[in-house]
């Protein structure tokens, strides 16, 4: 017997439509189904005024979710994977990790910013660019030291509107939430990998519930991508080796080819003045030791001092 399921999520567009795939998915396997659905506002949705660098709270996309979950208010919970803090909560457990969607970063700039001669970006120098973590701005500053770039929070329509109304001449967004948005068009440019590594599990959704609800566990069961839960187990494991979170300039992606995992990861200091860039590789079967791997690596080929010297309040 099914019984009917409670669904938390934040208020956004795209948490709700990241929600509804999750739901349409659910439903296609086990017809009948009912759901509902619970909006929920975090510490990020209430403090808009704040750059993510600066929180000193973790999981503040996801903390009074998990509350929830843990409380029994909710059977289970629709995330963006690179939300989730790396130390779950005891009695919690991702149940699902459905496939993912792309996981780069994406450029969108006004007509008037544009400069297809420009070295490295279609960007006019001195151009201003909105971002909303550490990692974007210094990978671009790498790259592009004459451009200004500054915060932006909000959710994606909030900030296309900031970029429509010439606030900026142009931002980065996962490309994961634009496609899901419809938004893909709004691309100029995606960003390669050698440019702008993305966060570690963008692009991924983490479909999380209590461990003891076998039931519900089992319901997720079907929604499970084996490739995407060990690619994002391996950039969780380097991002736990180097001891990071949103607010430090980390970057990882993992790939499967075969029964090989190919892991890239970036740490940059916060200026872009200088990054560290190395690639590991090592069986799927074990993508915690690869990650953990990749993280070592980085930390002896310089990452250890660039994190070092980050003030306490950005580490």
């Amino acid at each position: 017997m099914q019984r009917r399921l409670r669904i938390g999520t934040r208020g956004s567009a795209l948490a709700r439509t990241q929600t509804g795939w999750v739901v349409a998915r659910m439903r296609a396997h086990h017809p009948g189904l009912e759901v509902d659905t619970q909006i929920i506002q975090t510490m990020a949705d209430r403090v808009q005024d704040v750059p993510l660098g600066q929180f000193r709270e973790r999981g503040v996309f996801v903390k009074e979710i998990e509350t929830a979950l843990l409380a029994g208010g909710i059977d289970l919970a629709v995330h963006s994977m690179k939300d989730l803090p790396g130390d779950e909560p005891a009695g919690l457990v991702v149940g699902a990790v459905p496939e993912r969607e792309d996981p780069r970063d994406a450029l969108v700039i006004r007509d008037s910013a544009r400069d297809p001669g420009a070295p490295s970006l279609p960007l006019r120098r001195g151009a201003t660019v909105g971002c909303s973590s550490l990692r974007r701005k210094a990978q671009l500053l790498h790259r592009r030291p004459d451009l200004h770039v500054v915060d932006l929070r909000g959710n994606v329509d909030t900030r296309l509107r900031k970029l429509d109304a010439g606030q900026m001449d142009a931002i980065v967004l996962a490309a994961a939430g634009l496609a899901r948005l419809g938004l893909s068009a709004r691309v100029t440019l995606l960003l390669p990998e050698e440019l702008c590594l993305p966060a570690v599990c963008q692009g991924a959704l983490a479909v999380q519930c209590r461990e003891e609800d076998a039931e519900t566990r089992a319901l997720l069961a079907p929604l499970e991508d084996a490739e995407t839960r060990a690619c994002v187990t391996a950039e969780r494991a380097v991002l736990a080796a180097l001891g990071g979170g949103c607010a430090v300039p980390i970057g990882a992606l993992a790939r499967r080819q075969g029964d090989t995992l190919a892991v890239r990861g970036v740490v940059a200091r916060p200026d872009g003045t200088a990054l560290v860039r190395r690639t590991h590789a090592g069986p799927a079967a074990d993508p915690e030791r690869v990650g953990r791997e990749l993280g070592d690596l980085l930390l002896s080929a310089g990452g250890r001092e660039m994190l070092s010297q980050m003030p306490a309040g950005e580490r």
